[in-house]
């Protein structure tokens, strides 16, 4: 039921981090793999680490927030590859700008790359899925898409939407056996996040380290290999069943109160 044999998947934005650690997964389960990202150097560096793993990924260079280049790549990997089975709307960007501060240009960009590219690939990829009969469609959205924190107001309202466009899309298209699902990940130990991790000339922890372990029932971040099981499943015959929803992987923040203070 898991078996990913013969699938091609498209993740977006997988040259590191989460994407990369889903791709590896589906290519451990069977899948073909193929992914982009917005310059050749990332995508070249992806490719390479792709091969580290034993993994012939498929690489193209691609911003996803373009509609002509989503189409244009699109159409290169059903004519060269094969039609996309799974997709898993991956890339992403956040700015830490406290709302009063940002530029509508900055909102827009965080927009435009979190929610607009979303619905850019999907959009792209549903057809040869109706026309196959079949077909997963993985969003990345947040804790954002539940919770507010400051400085993330782009963030949070592109992953909130983002939820409502993976039910969307659900409702939309769940009659020709194409299932939308989310996974929010909670606070994940990546490149990105590192700074937040970073160890105080004192010693001490990063004031935001924590706090999320202090918020997190697990006590600690989560590495990017704990989304693998909950994406296989999405991407398999197993979820046939589920749509529309959304799988935080969040180590039980949503659950938790938080600490009582001492």
């Amino acid at each position: 039921m898991f078996d990913l044999t013969g699938k091609i998947a498209l993740v977006t934005g997988a040259s590191y981090g989460i994407g990369f650690a889903i791709a590896k997964g589906f290519a451990k389960a069977g899948a073909t793999i193929v992914f982009n990202d917005i310059k050749q150097e990332l995508v070249d560096k992806g490719i390479a680490a792709y091969k580290e793993e034993g993994i012939n990924a498929h690489g193209f260079v691609c911003d996803v927030t373009k509609e002509d280049q989503v189409n244009e790549m699109v159409a290169r990997i059903e004519k060269e590859i094969g039609v996309i089975d799974i997709l898993v709307n991956n890339a992403g960007i956040i700015k830490r700008i406290p709302m009063c501060e940002m530029t509508a240009e900055e909102f827009r960009q965080v927009i435009d790359v979190d929610l607009n590219a979303p619905f850019i690939v999907s959009k792209a990829v549903i057809p040869a899925m109706i026309k196959k009969g079949h077909g997963k469609i993985i969003n990345i959205c947040s804790m954002m898409s539940e919770l507010g924190r400051e400085t993330v107001s782009a963030y949070a309202a592109a992953k909130g939407g983002l939820k409502m466009l993976t039910r969307n899309i659900c409702s939309e298209y769940g009659e020709f056996n194409i299932q939308c699902n989310g996974i929010g990940p909670g606070y994940i130990a990546t490149p990105q996040t590192a700074p937040l991790r970073e160890v105080q000339p004192d010693g001490s922890k990063h004031p935001f380290d924590s706090f999320i372990c202090a918020k997190t029932p697990a006590g600690r971040w989560l590495d990017p290999e704990e989304l693998v099981g909950p994406a296989v499943f999405l991407a398999s015959d197993a979820s046939n069943a589920v749509n529309g929803h959304i799988l935080y992987v969040d180590g039980g923040i949503l659950a938790y109160i938080g600490k009582q203070p001492k």
